[in-house]
């Protein structure tokens, strides 16, 4: 599909003019090289795929055909490699060659292959689904069969989806469909799932952060309230489980859309973009902030039902200019998904960072709402087993964003993310910092996962805790759980790299600059206290010292930022190095 194909009107005139205007309005002038390029199609419809990765969760295999003992067991082994890899999922491409070659099975090769997987699948406790057959032009076939076994110390695979877009682009209706197994009406009935305040019903506008969950079963099922009472009941039927949290898409609401994305450590951001009026300025927004993050973006064209085929294909053109020219630091290539052929190649190459996945859904007829789905299913962790492991060896760093107070008992109850470690029942931790830069012993007594018990939880994983011994009233978001033998230190000022990459003005930025910054859970109001240079423009990079304004906080070098100012982005940055507080009161 192309992104100048002509449009034409009911006098037979192209439209093509109104599509430039609209790029150049969000993005300014268009190259002429730009002019006649096309929208990728899918690079995997070809005759063959990239050659086979030593590293990850996806193996080649021409034909298993009755292997020997010896053999069965070494294809055994590889399998729970694979799957170790892929943290209990892994693809296998049947009838094709370590190179990539599409050679193909015959149909009773194919029967035979897939035998031997289920015994080898079976061997490992774990089970095969065939997700897609294809058939070549000599009658051959190539078969694709995601195998899923959950790894012993969890009791489902996790993963965490941002959702993004302007308001009244349909996130909450998405999110809604998916989860509820219900279509919308046309006038939004399926969010109200999602609503947790009436003003929010009474506006149709989301103004929170709201968390559901879709899960999966080993066939590649769908789990959700429609077939499920409660999220317990979910998670208990669930090998899979995609946790959807649905953020602010009006601007007023855009420090809490930052912060629900930059605190809840999302895997992946799903971009939503209303058909009807296609790319907005709040569309390249959000796009900037989950690149910013390091988060992968795939999108979802929504209420396609409204817009006619060229009016969707002028989006995607919108969208692919986008990922060219909205930032710098995004060299992907757009996908728009068709079918499920390409269904399978975009998840393994989306995590990779390659390829930029469309889907064009509606949640009025239920349009490709089930490829979406299956896109979910087969969507790979984002982290790799050997950063998975390195995470839970490094010491225990459990990030507070949201604080509750028992009901029973008066306790406080805290909720967030573990960015590394893992976290026992039992075991004593420090919690800070608080107003002196000091940090409280605590004692994580119990721990919920989608409010059920659980006895530990692992690097990358959100839950709640429970810490008795410390009043609700002490604590606040931004503090960390860390643990008692690592000596945190708190700091006031931080060095920072920034840019102004995401600036809306031309008016510089100098030393005495006040800010508001997001760094991971953290949101404060700061002064630039010394920067390397007299005054920053757009699209330029300084290194600055920040200095919060109220409190101390728990920073790490390495982190990313945003800072806003005047309900305006001004850029983003990332943490060199920290001054802990100590050093800040010798220099002052």
């Amino acid at each position: 599909m192309s992104n100048r194909d002509s449009i034409l009107n009911r006098n037979g005139k192209s439209e093509d003019n109104h599509a430039d205007k609209h790029m150049v309005s969000l993005f300014g002038p268009v190259d002429d090289d730009d002019a006649n390029e096309q929208v990728p199609r899918s690079p995997f419809i070809l005759t063959g795929l990239p050659p086979e990765p030593q590293e990850g969760n996806i193996e080649y295999k021409l034909k298993l055909i009755d292997p020997n003992p010896d053999r069965l067991e070494h294809l055994i082994t590889q399998m729970n490699w694979r799957l170790q890899e892929g943290q209990g999922e892994a693809l296998y491409e049947i009838g094709v060659e370590d190179c990539g070659t599409f050679s193909g099975v015959s149909s009773e090769e194919l029967e035979a292959s897939l035998a031997t997987l289920k015994t080898m699948a079976d061997r490992l406790d774990a089970s095969i689904t065939k997700l897609h057959e294809r058939k070549l032009e000599n009658e051959r076939h190539i078969v694709e069969v995601l195998v899923r076994k959950v790894p012993d110390d969890q009791h489902f695979i996790d993963l965490r989806v941002a959702v993004l877009g302007t308001v009244d682009s349909g996130k909450s209706s998405l999110v809604g469909v998916c989860t509820h197994g219900e279509l919308d009406n046309g006038r939004g009935r399926a969010r109200l799932n999602l609503f947790r305040h009436l003003h929010e019903i009474q506006t149709g506008r989301t103004s929170s952060i709201t968390h559901e969950i879709l899960g999966f079963n080993d066939l590649g099922e769908s789990i959700d309230y429609r077939c499920c009472r409660t999220a317990n009941e979910i998670c208990d039927r669930s090998t899979k489980i995609i946790t959807f949290t649905d953020l602010a898409g009006h601007s007023k609401y855009m420090k809490t859309t930052i912060f629900g994305l930059s605190s809840r450590a999302a895997d992946f951001a799903m971009l939503c973009v209303d058909a009807p009026s296609s790319v907005v300025d709040t569309t390249r927004e959000h796009f900037s902030y989950a690149i910013t993050l390091d988060v992968p973006v795939f999108v979802v064209i929504n209420k396609i039902d409204l817009c006619s085929k060229a009016s969707i294909q002028e989006t995607i053109g919108c969208l692919t200019y986008l990922l060219k020219h909205g930032h710098s630091s995004a060299p992907l290539e757009s996908y728009p998904i068709r079918n499920e052929e390409d269904l399978v190649k975009a998840a393994e190459m989306f995590v990779a960072k390659s390829v930029f996945p469309i889907f064009a859904v509606s949640c009025v007829t239920g349009e490709n709402i089930d490829l979406l789905k299956k896109f979910l299913n087969i969507l790979p962790p984002k982290l790799t087993a050997k950063e998975q492991e390195r995470l839970s060896l490094a010491p225990v760093e459990y990030r507070i964003d949201s604080i509750y107070t028992s009901n029973t008992s008066g306790t406080a109850v805290v909720g967030g993310i573990l960015r590394s470690g893992i976290i026992r029942e039992g075991e004593s931790f420090l919690v800070g910092p608080l107003l002196d830069g000091t940090f409280l012993p605590a004692k994580v007594t119990t721990i919920q996962r989608y409010r059920v018990p659980r006895r530990m939880v692992r690097a990358g994983q959100a839950a709640t805790l429970s810490l008795p011994q410390i009043e609700g009233s002490r604590l606040r978001k931004g503090m960390v759980l860390v643990s008692s033998t690592s000596e945190p230190k708190a700091c006031v000022e931080f060095v920072a790299e920034i840019d102004l990459s995401m600036h809306h003005t031309n008016t510089p930025i100098r030393k005495g600059f006040e800010t508001t910054v997001q760094i991971e859970n953290i949101r404060q109001t700061a002064l630039i206290v010394d920067m390397d240079k007299e005054e920053l423009y757009a699209d330029k990079q300084a290194i600055v010292t920040f200095r919060f304004r109220n409190r101390c906080e728990y920073v790490f070098e390495g982190a990313r930022l945003i800072f806003r100012s005047s309900n305006q982005t001004k850029g983003s940055g990332r943490v060199i190095q920290v001054l802990p507080q100590q050093q800040n009161s010798t220099t002052n």
